[in-house]
């Protein structure tokens, strides 16, 4: 039985042991699907200060957070309120900022697929300015660290390591979230995030020193993702599942709320490709093959091959506020 997440040193992708990282990072994403990744070379001045600008957003009263409140967005960006974004039908205790690529709203007709509504701008708070340049300098790191990972992770599967490349442009659909977790005015624990499964291509986080992230293995217990310093913990993703038929398999996760009296900051970062990426199976070696799970058949979370189609289920469901107001149309087709 699993009980502790494997560490993955992504430096040796380059080294002379290739190979045997090959073996250990094929072990890591088919045994467990989450892993920590150190060697990355992201500095602690970009981490230690993503964390501070956090701490400093999350301080402010909160008029200057509502100032850029997600209800505002129609690309559901901004500041969410504790409590009303719902994961597996419960809501979520954290607040938070969603914040994409800096990239204007396009000019659509009705023609269009309704996923690129979900490109446009980003919004930041006037009380802190700084915050746009410290996080987007973050998220260029999370991308090019979480690029080298897929890149590996596309040899260790018998692949060209730049087979995933085409559908992460500087159209792809990228994003992250700075999330703060309060602590429950009650001492039990409770949902900061309820389980759930990632349904891009990787995603990448920064945790604080404060535990609560958790991992679903195989016999249905959890994992405890302790914080490593300098590290950042990734998963698989369920673009990658449908890639793989299974061998390589999103996996549940949730966030328990940290202890009374004490709060909790994180930034995740999800790797998604363009809103138009339609998943194709690789061809995997046959021994690989050999292992493949299928793909998870959840009538309550089915997996689509077409990213934008799965991405725009996911906000309108997480964040039902902003679809009411913005996606009426979409939420009346989906009823029908």
């Amino acid at each position: 039985m699993v009980n502790t997440l494997p560490v993955i040193d992504i430096s040796r992708f380059r080294g002379p042991d290739r190979a045997a990282f090959l073996d250990e990072l094929r072990h890591a994403a088919h045994d467990v699907g989450f892993f920590y990744v150190v060697g990355h070379g992201v500095s602690e001045q970009i981490t230690d200060g993503v964390l501070d600008a956090a701490r400093r957003f999350f301080a402010l009263p909160e008029a200057h957070k509502l100032e850029i409140e997600n209800v505002h967005s129609p690309q559901f960006r901004g500041y969410t309120r504790t409590g009303t974004e719902y994961t597996a039908g419960s809501a979520d205790w954290r607040e938070q900022i969603d914040i994409g690529p800096e990239r204007a709203a396009l000019d659509l007709d009705e023609s269009a697929p309704a996923y690129l509504r979900l490109v446009g701008p980003n919004q930041w708070p006037s009380a802190l300015p700084e915050l746009r340049e410290i996080v987007l300098t973050w998220q260029s790191e999370a991308l090019r660290v979480s690029r080298e990972v897929l890149r590996a992770l596309a040899a260790a599967l018998g692949q060209e390591e730049t087979y995933f490349d085409d559908w992460f442009d500087a159209e792809a659909a990228l994003f992250l979230k700075v999330v703060h977790y309060p602590p429950r005015a009650e001492a039990t624990a409770g949902q900061g995030v309820g389980a759930h499964k990632d349904y891009g291509y990787l995603a990448l986080l920064q945790q604080d020193e404060i535990g609560g992230l958790q991992v679903r293995s195989e016999d249905g217990t959890w994992i405890d993702a302790t914080p490593i310093p300098g590290s950042f913990v990734v998963n698989i993703g369920e673009m990658l599942e449908i890639a793989t038929n299974g061998y390589l398999k999103a996996t549940d996760h949730r966030v328990v709320s940290p202890p009374a009296g004490v709060d909790r900051y994180s930034i995740p970062f999800f790797l998604a490709p363009r809103l138009d990426a339609v998943v194709e199976p690789l061809a995997l070696p046959p021994e690989l093959a050999a292992r493949a799970r299928g793909i998870t058949q959840d009538e309550n979370n089915p997996l689509l091959a077409a990213y934008g189609e799965n991405a725009l289920i996911g906000w309108l469901r997480s964040h039902p506020r902003v679809a009411e107001r913005w996606w009426p149309d979409v939420l009346t087709a989906h009823q029908n």
